[in-house]
């Protein structure tokens, strides 16, 4: 209560007076007791409970962190730990990836969108593959894309996804894996992106990983295939066990991977170090039983098995 604080003031007035410090109040922060156990009270000496505590300011020495435009946390003075050997190894695996060969070159989900239809509709498909395409392999990905663009009535657009039971949903993605929640997702989404965006996808991040189904890996990946714009690496499991292999960096989940690659790898990289990773994953740097003695960096790879 207001009178007990003015109270409380007024004793530390008069101890004051005799040259005691008081225990009560001191500056403008008070200590009050409840049960048992001291808190701090932001309030200046006769400031009623209640008060606007929206005027009250930050201490100086509080920073907030500062935010690039798609909501990423930007990091500020600490140098980046770069490979020494970076780039030797990158031109290694481009070489090794000339070839092509992978799954992922004939049936990633860069791939997947029909050329035929418009530009939003493209986008869309293109988020779509992305979404089916977790814990999926890249061919059952692409079988399941051709199915919904075939089967849906009006072909693979917000609309028809929208309208489509979840059963219909189910029964065309199957056997992707957890089918059945990428299911209800793709219909969430579709209705999202009806009410909110006017039949089309979000041009960002941060808005994209709002949607149903959809995290930081697919976003990063969205952005350069429907919006033509690198704003981050997609990291995935290749991508991930990859640059943890040789000694890029030392992390236990791929977001803490992103936000590492992304600190010292130069940006114009950041597009095509996906597709180049999940290749030489899916071909030779597997996560079982990985080709070592057929890998030409075997001998610059921490690693490398004999």
């Amino acid at each position: 209560p207001l009178s007990t604080l003015n109270r409380s003031c007024r004793r530390s007035s008069k101890s004051k007076s005799r040259g005691l410090t008081s225990p009560v109040c001191k500056g403008s922060m008070l200590c009050s007791r409840k049960r048992g156990q001291f808190r701090r009270l932001s309030l200046s000496c006769g400031q009623a409970p209640g008060a606007n505590a929206s005027q009250a300011s930050l201490p100086s020495e509080v920073k907030l962190p500062s935010t690039s435009g798609d909501g990423k946390s930007s990091s500020s003075g600490s140098k980046p730990n770069v490979p020494e050997n970076w780039q030797k190894v990158y031109q290694v695996i481009k070489l090794m990836r000339e070839k092509g060969g992978a799954p992922v070159d004939a049936m990633g989900c860069e791939r997947l969108a029909e050329t035929g239809v418009d530009a939003a509709t493209m986008r869309y498909q293109s988020l779509t593959a992305l979404m089916l395409s977790s814990q999926t392999a890249d061919a059952v990905t692409a079988a399941a894309m051709q199915r919904l663009q075939k089967n849906l009535e009006g072909g693979l657009t917000i609309e028809a996804v929208k309208n489509a039971p979840v059963e219909t949903l189910e029964r065309l993605i199957h056997p992707a894996g957890f089918y059945r929640r990428k299911a209800v997702y793709m219909k969430k989404t579709a209705e999202v992106l009806m009410t909110k965006y006017g039949g089309d996808i979000p041009r960002n991040v941060k808005e994209l990983c709002m949607l149903p189904g959809v995290g930081p890996k697919m976003a990063y990946l969205c952005m350069q295939t429907a919006w033509g714009k690198s704003v981050g690496i997609g990291v995935d499991v290749h991508v991930h066990r990859i640059s943890n292999r040789l000694g890029w960096v030392k992390t236990k989940d791929p977001e803490k991977t992103r936000k590492t690659l992304e600190s010292w790898l130069p940006k114009e990289h950041w597009a095509e170090i996906n597709p180049l990773f999940v290749g030489l994953g899916q071909t030779i740097c597997r996560a079982r039983k990985p080709l070592c003695n057929e890998c030409k960096l075997k001998d610059l790879c921490p690693s490398a098995e004999s």
